[in-house]
């Protein structure tokens, strides 16, 4: 099964190849896995490429910035705590800190009009960009923002993030 299939198909968890990555959590993977979150709201879908080794990384963020310095909870939940993680687990893995590229998806809008709330999707997708320009790793491309939930899927020998949206259907980025 290919992962635009699997995306279309919503049946990723049958296939033991593919390495889900749930809410606040990180993984990294090589061909011929593949990395897939779901449930893309206002959370950021982050990532990581080093296209010489095909080594991939992915992360599923929720909020922009943990509670204290002394969070000891789900740490992966937070960009500020889930960015440098990502990154230094694809450095142990062989990946070249200046090959490593991302792309982002989510960060949409899914609570209009409840104050605070609305605007934690475009806060999430800031802290994710500050942190991964910290570490150095550049956005080659995102799907971001509006007001829809996505589920993604990056294939690493690629570098392809596949983006499912039922506002927009499939598409590779």
């Amino acid at each position: 099964m290919t992962l635009t299939e699997a995306l279309r198909d919503l049946q990723p968890l049958d296939d033991p190849l593919h390495v889900v990555v749930g809410v606040g959590e990180i993984a990294c993977g090589r061909e011929p896995q593949v990395l897939i979150t779901q449930a893309l709201g206002s959370c950021i879908g982050i990532a990581l490429w080093d296209p010489r080794l095909k080594i991939a990384g992915m992360a599923h963020v929720m909020l922009p910035a943990a509670p204290g310095t002394d969070f000891k909870g789900a740490r992966h939940r937070f960009a500020d705590l889930a960015v440098p993680d990502l990154v230094e687990r694809m450095i142990d893995q062989g990946a070249g800190p200046r090959r490593i590229v991302a792309k982002l998806a989510g960060g949409a809008s899914m609570f209009r009009g409840e104050s605070g709330i609305d605007t934690i999707g475009e806060r999430n997708e800031a802290a994710v960009r500050n942190q991964l320009e910290r570490a150095g790793v550049p956005v080659v491309a995102a799907d971001t923002g509006g007001s829809h939930a996505r589920t993604i899927g990056l294939a690493p020998g690629t570098g392809i993030l596949t983006v499912r949206s039922y506002v927009y259907g499939i598409h590779e980025i």
